[in-house]
């Protein structure tokens, strides 16, 4: 396959581009502001809020699909309307699309279980552009495949897996939440599920999660054990009790992806067991309020 790689400099993008690029696909990967070193990958500079650089951008590489991994944050015009802007245009030239959303479409108010069936309800501004963007995306292009998942974890390089380290060394003040529950998914894994969606050409949507249910804090005592650092001193706090909005409990239902799907999407318990972190990681430090790949804080700062 001929795969356009939009978002490849991210966390999810690079891994997804490092896959297609090893399996011998042609990869061009897109970057906002700097390129990432990958064997076999061509980069292109694209800012997804231009509609004149998508449309310069898919002349240029022309691909059978294209996969959306970017994140734009609460940024409206990067989250909503670019991927509209590429679902438009990749419409009109026949390409196939796979698009990466996330479960903080869902608000968790009324339920706590959403299978794909379930209709978008979202609370915070990052939430409603992703339903925006899944909206329009289906509406202008029937074909294309709507990938929605939750917190990405991998490799120690991950936004959560660095905040554990940091509030555990006592370089970032704050507590995880125990009351926000999300089905945390390798970035190994829904790379490769997300290209064989590329692959099989698989139109609508589909839940890309583990079928591990956990709590922030839950989750970071895993990666805590893991990395062998002192779990007890990560602090615990509540997001209902705090003034990081969000939703609580949203549990993506997988099960009917993951029959469809030869790639295993293995639950956080079991890959957090033998996923070893790297001793080095970047540069890039990211504090207790920072987002992560699901667009929440994963927890509050005591700090006024």
């Amino acid at each position: 396959m001929n795969i356009l790689m939009v978002g490849g400099s991210g966390f999810l993008g690079r891994e997804a581009a490092r896959q297609a690029a090893a399996a011998g696909h042609t990869v061009t990967a897109t970057f906002a502001t700097q390129a990432v070193d990958i064997a076999g990958v061509r980069w292109l500079p694209l800012d997804l809020s231009r509609t004149t650089e998508i449309a310069a951008v898919l002349d240029s590489v022309r691909p059978d699909v294209v996969v959306n991994a970017s994140s734009g944050g609460a940024d409206w015009a990067v989250t909503a309307q670019g991927p509209l802007h590429l679902a438009l245009i990749a419409a009109r030239h026949g390409i196939r699309m796979v698009h990466v959303s996330s479960d903080a479409v869902f608000s968790g108010a009324d339920r706590v279980h959403y299978d794909e069936s379930c209709l978008p309800d979202p609370i915070t501004p990052y939430g409603a552009a992703k339903a925006a963007a899944e909206t329009g995306i289906l509406a202008v292009h029937p074909k294309a495949t709507v990938a929605r998942t939750s917190l990405i974890i991998g490799h120690g390089r991950s936004v959560h897996e660095r905040l554990v380290h940091r509030l555990v060394a006592g370089t970032a003040d704050g507590a995880l939440f125990t009351d926000d529950v999300r089905c945390p998914v390798h970035v190994a894994d829904l790379a490769a599920a997300l290209l064989e969606l590329a692959a099989n050409s698989a139109p609508g949507i589909h839940h890309l999660a583990g079928p591990d249910a956990l709590s922030r804090h839950e989750l970071g005592v895993l990666i805590a054990r893991r990395d062998g650092l002192d779990a007890s001193r990560l602090r615990t706090g509540l997001r209902a009790e705090s003034t990081v909005r969000g939703a609580l409990d949203v549990r993506l239902d997988s099960r009917a992806s993951r029959r469809r799907l030869r790639t295993v999407l293995r639950g956080a318990v079991e890959f957090l067991r033998s996923d070893a972190a790297p001793a080095e990681s970047s540069s890039t430090e990211l504090g207790a309020r920072q987002s992560n790949a699901g667009g929440q804080p994963s927890a509050v700062s005591r700090r006024p």
